[in-house]
């Protein structure tokens, strides 16, 4: 019996992962007490690229300030 994944792959299922991925940088920003201006707000939640909020995820937890989650380190 086959199952249907499409759902998976679906507009409907990326907009929901990249939300929910942005929401976890929020949370993070917010639990580390970071200030989160609306303009890094509105980046950040109106992003639906899943590598990029993965990428400012990582770097939520080690930031210094909410807009520093853009900033590329280097390292």
């Amino acid at each position: 019996m086959a199952v249907d994944l499409s759902f998976f792959r679906s507009e409907t299922s990326q907009r929901l992962r990249a939300e929910s991925r942005a929401e976890d940088i929020l949370l993070i920003l917010t639990a580390r007490g970071l200030d989160i201006p609306e303009p890094v707000h509105e980046r950040i939640t109106s992003c639906t690229d899943l590598e990029t909020l993965r990428t400012w995820l990582t770097r939520a937890v080690t930031v210094g300030a909410a807009e520093d989650v853009f900033v590329e380190t280097g390292v």
